[in-house]
């Protein structure tokens, strides 16, 4: 393993803990050897950078920096990691990739050049751009990158006609669900989802019985649910569960019913309607605004249907299982209306893979290019009162 690589396997150890500051890995080398590691912490604390040269000391000096992502060189909640790269007597940083945000954008490369510190930038560029896909979609736009989840059979069913749908897939594709939430700032799902199945949405390091949660991130749990429906017996609201659980509701929404449910330590924010429901741009615009850099959808059709109209989507992780169903009227991955056009004018997936899972098949595949979302773009907090910075 290249120390490069190490660097990417490093910053993986961030991915869900960090935002909304990207997850960043860094190795310090010198005289062959590797004298410091990190990754980056919890947001306001310490980025991998400064981890690296804290464990080296008086080793960084003269040594490599192998670091993911450019590094930061402004104040924010840390101060500049160009600073310390400097103070310490690196002697050169090699730099997977550019860092897009504009409170970085190649500044942290001409500080650097500027101290006399040599950099290299592209070692394993294509890889650290995958491991902060969310994070650039967020700075470019404002509103968190989405991943659209679900399992079906196939014969493109999410359950039978009767609603039943435990279990489509096998344990491997749900452990790799499970372990995907702890990677992710939230969890979204629909209020039908939740009166159908009574889901945790919780990350578990193994089944769906593994009780021990604490030694992972728990992701957000959103519920979009427009006339406030989600009973106080709810297990996303009485169980106990570890990680917030937050309602989007409307006006709609019963004030008696947001009281019981506030009481209950869920937190309630009202936002704008559309067609009787949740605004789809208006909840991307609050959670962007919240830090969310990342987002996976777990709803059913209807939900999925609304962020696909929405221009919402990024992503889709479609899980397949070895089974049929059947019924024109069991649901399928994607509700409403549908396309109404030639089948030439179908959402295409692009840069699509298939992963064996036990039994099942994984098909992840992306619905834009990485372009910023102009018809939601928004202005993203400065760093200074939000964003501390890679």
């Amino acid at each position: 393993m290249s120390q490069m690589e190490r660097a990417v396997e490093l910053a993986k150890r961030a991915l869900g803990w960090c935002s909304p500051n990207p997850a960043v890995g860094a190795v310090l080398v010198r005289d062959g050897q590797i004298v410091g590691e990190g990754w980056t912490q919890p947001a306001g604390q310490d980025h991998a950078e400064v981890v690296a040269l804290r464990q080296a000391g008086p080793a960084a000096a003269g040594a490599t920096l192998y670091v993911t992502l450019e590094p930061c060189n402004h104040v924010g909640r840390t101060p500049p990691c160009t600073d310390a790269i400097i103070a310490a007597g690196v002697r050169e940083v090699r730099i997977a990739t550019h860092d897009p945000s504009p409170w970085v954008n190649r500044g942290g490369i001409e500080v650097l050049e500027a101290a006399g510190v040599h950099t290299a930038v592209g070692e394993r560029e294509r890889d650290a751009v995958l491991l902060n896909e969310a994070y650039f979609a967020w700075v470019r736009s404002g509103t968190p990158f989405l991943t659209l989840k679900y399992a079906m059979t196939a014969d493109g069913k999410i359950a039978t006609r009767t609603g039943s749908s435990f279990w489509i897939t096998g344990p491997e594709a749900r452990r790799h669900v499970a372990q995907l939430r702890a990677t992710v700032d939230a969890v979204m799902v629909g209020i039908g989802t939740v009166l159908a199945d009574d889901p945790r949405l919780t990350a578990r390091p193994g089944d769906r019985d593994d009780e021990h949660l604490d030694d992972v991130h728990q992701p957000l749990r959103v519920v979009l649910d427009s006339a406030a429906r989600l009973s106080p017996a709810a297990t996303l609201v009485s169980g106990g569960l570890p990680g917030p659980t937050l309602v989007l509701t409307t006006e709609r929404a019963s004030a008696s019913r947001v009281r019981e449910l506030v009481d209950r330590a869920v937190e309630v924010v009202v936002l704008a309607a559309r067609d009787g429901r949740v605004d789809i741009c208006e909840v991307l615009r609050f959670l962007g605004n919240r830090g969310v850099t990342s987002v996976l959808a777990e709803g059913g059709g209807t939900l999925a249907a609304s962020l696909l109209a929405a221009g919402g989507v990024d992503k889709v992780l479609a899980f397949v299982a070895p089974k049929l169903v059947g019924g024109s009227d069991a649901p399928t991955p994607v509700g409403g209306t549908g396309l109404s056009d030639t089948m030439d004018r179908a959402i295409e997936l692009r840069d699509p893979t298939w992963t064996v899972l036990g039994r099942d098949v994984l098909l992840t595949g992306y619905v834009r290019d990485a372009e910023p979302r102009t018809l939601m773009r928004q202005s993203i907090p400065k760093p200074e009162s939000q964003r501390p910075g890679p």
